[in-house]
């Protein structure tokens, strides 16, 4: 196999990362050209994301990995879920985008729900019902900003707005389109009856591509300013962070198995070759979205790390400054409390120590006092979460589920992967790390042919990263090289 190398620009909630790979002899080997911070913006009418900035940092991640790299094959972007940008007839941004935890949505469901009911929604476009999912975005500014919608060409979701910035081309990928809510599970295509029936004009959804599509190169302008001294390929991938990095789960085709993409959320589910939309799913309020190799990504978002990270942050405030592996030292050492949380009931930016010993008073519970006990109580109710969703996952396929693979930056908290296999009563597989930058990356290959299918893909992950199992307390636990 001859040796190619492709660049993913892989933006999180917190961070941004342009990781190299290069796969040659069925490994990939990645290597980091530039990391970078996310950083939210606060103006007096909202949240917004600091989308020029987030471009300039797309710049800045080829002009080093050009640095690095001889060449390069191909570059993707991969983005969070939900948010997106609306462009004039000159593909212009009307307005910068807003930042989902932004409270334009806050109580629009049930506003939404009385034109067009829950059950309705749900059986179109199969999506769990969250405040900020893009169709009560898009329905927000059909309230207050009518005008916006009016003067939209075109509707961009974040990777598709970034591929947009490099190419000119103007395409929504499948699986962060079906993140929206508004896109039909079934057809496969944008839900244009259910917009037309809340009053929302639909000719601005773009045409919709499949993860690993050409694009096209990066425009000559863009080209110069990167320092490009080549033509470089632009293609589509799981846009949606998190099918990227489903697609890098190293699992075996066949086996009883589910996923969690750990990082700010913790997304958890099975992947399905049909969408599974019944009053169950509606009732356990569980998603399908669309994943690589036309998967179904069923699966339940929970609240992940957000709260640690707002914790982290609200200590820094305080004058104690933490890093994430001296919290977990914390966290272990901490004597457990019968205590927990719902994660989800901590949605919004806050003091979250304080919040969460509030709601401990509140209910009754043992108060959490120090950091570590903090810690602690939010991953052991992130566990609770996660045997929820197993139970549930469980029966509603009809899947024994024996091991739980858990991917991305989450998967270096060991405490919370011991939590998970305790509470679950089940093996946890750890790893890869950089899951959606493999996926990001080997997604690109699948679409210029350097790889055939999702197994042989999976096969190069299981061939390229070493994983970590941890097994139900008192039995053995190993770690497995690649």
């Amino acid at each position: 196999m001859t040796s190619r190398t492709h660049l993913a620009l892989d933006f999180g909630a917190e961070s941004g990362r342009a990781i190299l790979g290069t796969l040659a002899d069925g490994k990939l080997q990645l290597a980091e050209a530039h990391r970078f911070a996310n950083t939210p913006v606060v103006l007096p009418n909202g949240l917004y994301w600091n989308t020029l900035g987030l471009f300039q940092q797309i710049c800045e991640s080829i002009r080093a990995a050009t640095r690095q790299a001889d060449s390069l094959q191909g570059i993707a972007v991969d983005t969070w879920g939900v948010d997106f940008g609306l462009l004039d007839e000159h593909g212009a941004l009307l307005e910068n985008p807003r930042h989902y935890r932004d409270e334009r949505t806050r109580g629009l469901p049930e506003e939404l729900f009385k034109t067009v009911p829950r059950q309705d929604v749900f059986r179109l476009t199969g999506i769990q019902v969250m405040e900020l999912n893009s169709l009560y975005q898009l329905y927000a500014i059909h309230r207050t900003s009518p005008w916006l919608l009016e003067r939209a060409a075109k509707l961009l979701f974040m990777p598709d707005l970034m591929h947009h910035f490099l190419t000119g081309l103007q395409r929504s990928e499948r699986t962060i389109a079906s993140t929206s809510q508004f896109y039909d599970a079934s057809t496969r295509q944008f839900a244009t009856g259910l917009l037309q029936r809340l009053g929302i004009p639909t000719r601005f959804l773009a045409d919709l591509v499949d993860p690993g599509a050409y694009l096209g190169p990066v425009l000559p302008r863009i080209a110069e300013a990167c320092g490009l001294r080549q033509e470089l390929r632009v293609y589509s991938t799981g846009g949606h962070d998190t099918a990227s990095a489903v697609a890098a789960v190293p699992a075996h085709e066949g086996t009883n198995w589910c996923y969690i993409s750990s990082g700010t959320w913790s997304l958890m589910g099975v992947e399905l070759d049909e969408p599974l939309i019944h009053d169950a799913s509606l009732a356990a309020n569980f998603t399908n979205e669309a994943g690589v190799g036309n998967r179904v990504r069923f699966l339940k978002n929970l609240a992940g790390l957000w709260l640690l990270q707002e914790c982290r942050r609200a200590w820094e405030k305080q004058g104690s400054v933490y890093t994430y592996a001296e919290l977990m030292e914390l966290a272990a050492a901490a004597q457990p409390l019968d205590t927990i949380i719902d994660p989800d009931a901590f949605y919004s930016p806050g003091n979250h120590p304080e919040r969460i010993r509030q709601h401990c008073r509140d209910t009754g519970q043992p108060v959490p006092e120090t950091p570590g006990e903090t810690c602690r109580v939010i991953l052991y109710s992130l566990a609770i979460g996660y045997k929820n969703v197993l139970e549930n996952l469980r029966r509603m396929t009809g899947r024994r589920i024996d091991v739980i693979h858990i991917v991305g930056g989450g998967s270096r908290n060991r405490l919370l992967n011991q939590l998970a296999a305790d509470v679950c009563q089940c093996r946890v597989v750890a790893g890869p790390v950089e899951a959606t930058a493999a996926g990001n990356i080997l997604t690109q290959l699948l679409g210029t042919g350097g790889l055939s299918s999702l197994e042989e893909l999976r096969q190069v992950v299981r061939n390229s990263f070493e994983v970590e199992e941890f097994l139900p307390s008192g039995k053995q636990h190993r770690q497995r090289q690649p």
